[in-house]
């Protein structure tokens, strides 16, 4: 009986329904077709969808803020620092502790010392309005009343100064806001302390009578003092 050799050139050989039908699918193709095409680009936008999360982007966003919230807060509190010791906020409160001064009973300092420290440690705006045609107005009415009645000398001070600052040459107004003039000023301010505690005694200072006085005299102080800084 002869052998019977079966040779298998391929595997379609056994499963000839499957290769009719792999024969009928069609070829595919490397080169790109318009269906292609699109479905490559909603592939991209997918995966960058993937790559780009805006809702990850933002919660990062708002770890990094709420990281960083400290030092603006530190930022925040240092530059509300530096505006409340700001040379136009020292300046009001020179010119309110000299007012303060100026009216204040428990105190033998001497006031008239007062006067050009008003006029060099003043606020730029009071400055203005005395050497404008108004301040020119009320030291002319100012005179006249000097002239005719009697002022006290608490309130004969406002007057000195105002004619003060009206006749200072461009020099002297010219210290206003240097570092001699907060020197000036300063040296003014520890004179007056001097005459207070000297004078009045460091207990009695801080007395009812007296503690109005040696508010004013802090604060003339201190405002000299940090205009230096």
């Amino acid at each position: 009986m002869a052998a019977t050799t079966l040779t298998l050139s391929s595997p379609n050989a056994l499963f000839p329904s499957k290769a009719v039908a792999r024969s009928k699918a069609p070829a595919l193709s490397l080169r790109p077709s318009p269906s292609h095409g699109f479905s490559s680009l909603s592939f991209s936008r997918s995966s960058s969808s993937f790559s780009f999360n805006p809702l990850r982007v933002s919660i990062e966003q708002k770890g990094m803020a709420m990281k960083k919230k400290p030092g603006r807060g530190g930022a925040a509190g240092a530059v509300c620092y530096v505006a409340v010791l700001s040379p136009r906020n020292l300046q009001w409160v020179s010119a309110a502790s000299t007012l303060v001064l100026t009216l204040a009973k428990g105190t033998a300092i001497q006031k008239s010392f007062l006067v050009p420290f008003f006029a060099i440690q003043a606020p730029t705006s009071i400055i203005s309005w005395m050497k404008s045609e108004y301040g020119a107005w009320a030291a002319f009415l100012a005179l006249l009343v000097r002239l005719f009645l009697h002022i006290p000398g608490e309130l004969e001070l406002p007057f000195m100064a105002l004619l003060l600052v009206i006749v200072a040459p461009h020099q002297a107004i010219g210290l206003r806001g240097t570092k001699e003039g907060a020197i000036i000023a300063l040296l003014i301010a520890i004179y007056l302390a001097f005459q207070h505690f000297s004078r009045t005694g460091l207990q009695k200072a801080f007395d009812q009578g007296s503690v109005v006085a040696t508010v004013g005299i802090f604060g003339i102080s201190i405002a000299s003092f940090l205009f230096l800084i």
